[in-house]
């Protein structure tokens, strides 16, 4: 069994322990376990942080794109060949099953590896021009980055957070949550022992707010990355505009899910159930919101609160274990609280809707139907093991109630209709739309969302050209 490490920051390629710092508790979400005690950065610490970009983006911004790429492929190999120890770490810190957690490190693979064939691909071109004049649009990297990254997926979105850059030339600081340090470690120890220099990208942990003010407050830092919830993003991105710092913000959804009565309704129920309550509901893209043509309705909703009760539900290190813990203490406190006002509000409750067992930050796998659109959980990303079920007649009725929030990341749609495909590839507002699948990432594709799901992408080459800047050169 893996052993948990020992926790650390690393700035300027030091491994800084606690010492007299202060420290945040890292506990395990199945058993409530103290893991161990987390650094917590102070106000040299992150001077130093800074200096050390500034210092790595003049080494980083002048390699090749060999060097760029032969430093991505090589932590892929690595994180490939330490995959299950990643893995294990990801949910003693975070509690997802032990099969999520692997494939997390797989996506990581996959997207060190696209970003490796990216580093090759960063054209400019050259405009048309009489003759004896010269115009031309290249790419550069934007600069030393910040990059705050939230403890749901506890690899993947390090990965994310420091791909790009090191793909694009920038430096960059990593702040990943506390809850989940030793994840994130392990992906930049991957990308330190592939080669890449010490300067170039460091991580270091704190008080959210005290690190978020201290790194936008200086203008080494060029570029902003978040991931998290719409509230902080907003605070962080008037933050960055005292700066005019670019920003990729990739905040919270709540995932409509329009269901039509021409589909298979066995089908639909295998895929959408376990993708629901995968990590527990703590994902951004969850579907969340669903819709059900009234005429299938009954039948969907029984078929899916047979399936939610049949989840086994448990430590995510045991065989056989469907879900896991919620990460951390207030996410069964939020969802005790946002089922419990649905249901005065006039929600039927089929399964779920308490806590499990006396250990542990469990809840279990929870139903609502007939859920009153003035209902908090209607309009709050519950970012929970919790399925909304409402009917609804006519396809307008389903695509206003898709559009009617002001979140737009991830959207779902199940019809055979050729003609509603198109139809609903046009009118829903959205980042990212899943018709007949909820299969909506990949190395390849960006990832990102509308209105106050953020702006920007990750992944794809999207994700890179988000830590570039254009610029023009014109001679004579």
């Amino acid at each position: 069994m893996t052993a948990y490490p020992e926790l650390y920051m690393i700035i300027d390629g030091e491994r800084i322990h606690k010492g007299s710092r202060r420290t945040h508790r890292v506990v395990n979400p199945a058993t409530e376990e103290t893991l161990g005690e987390l650094p917590l950065a102070d106000s040299a610490d992150l001077d130093r942080a800074l200096e050390t970009a500034d210092k790595g983006f003049k080494i980083w911004r002048k390699s090749t794109p060999q060097e760029r790429a032969a430093v991505l492929q090589g932590a892929a190999r690595l994180m490939m060949e330490r995959a299950d120890d990643m893995a294990r770490i990801a949910t003693m810190e975070e509690g997802k099953p032990f099969h999520e957690a692997r494939i997390e490190v797989m996506m990581n693979v996959g997207l060190f590896n696209f970003y490796a064939g990216e580093c090759q691909r960063l054209y400019g071109r050259t405009l048309v021009r009489p003759a004896g004049m010269r115009s031309t649009v290249t790419k550069e990297p934007v600069g030393p980055v910040a990059a705050f990254s939230p403890w749901n997926f506890p690899i993947g979105n390090p990965g994310r957070k420091l791909g790009a850059p090191i793909a694009a030339g920038c430096s960059v600081i990593m702040k990943s949550a506390e809850e989940t340090p030793a994840s994130a470690l392990a992906v930049l120890q991957a990308l330190l022992d592939a080669g890449l220099p010490k300067e170039v990208a460091q991580a270091v942990f704190g008080v959210p707010d005290e690190v978020s003010r201290h790194l936008l407050a200086s203008p080494i830092i060029r570029k902003l990355s978040f991931t998290g919830s719409t509230v902080v993003g907003k605070h962080l991105a008037k933050l960055a505009a005292e700066d005019m710092k670019r920003t990729t913000m990739e905040l919270g959804g709540h995932g409509p899910v329009l269901v039509f009565k021409d589909i298979d309704l066995d089908k639909v129920l295998d895929t959408v159930v376990p993708q629901k309550y995968r990590n527990a509901g703590q994902v951004c893209v969850s579907p969340t919101r669903f819709m059900i043509q009234e005429e299938i309705y009954d039948d969907f909703v029984s078929g899916y609160v047979k399936r939610a009760k049949a989840l086994k539900v448990g430590n995510g290190l045991d065989d056989g274990v469907q879900m896991g813990p919620m990460a951390n203490p207030r996410r069964p406190d939020a969802m005790e609280q946002l089922i419990g006002d649905a249901v005065s509000k006039g929600a039927k409750l089929h399964t779920g809707g308490e806590r499990i067992g006396n250990q542990g930050f469990y809840y279990a796998p929870t139903v609502l139907s007939d859920v009153p659109q003035a209902s908090e959980i209607m309009n709050t990303e519950p970012f929970g093991p919790v399925a909304l079920c409402n009917p609804f007649k006519s396809e307008e009725d389903a695509i206003t109630e898709a559009n009617r929030l002001p979140y737009g990341l991830a959207a779902y749609a199940w019809t055979l209709d050729s003609a509603r495909q198109k139809r609903l590839s046009h009118e829903i507002e959205t980042g990212m739309l899943g018709i007949n699948t909820v299969m909506i990432g990949g190395a390849d594709s960006p990832f990102g969302g509308v209105k106050w799901s953020g702006h920007g992408a990750e992944d794809g080459p999207e994700g890179v050209e988000a830590c570039l800047v254009t610029k023009v050169v014109h001679e004579g």
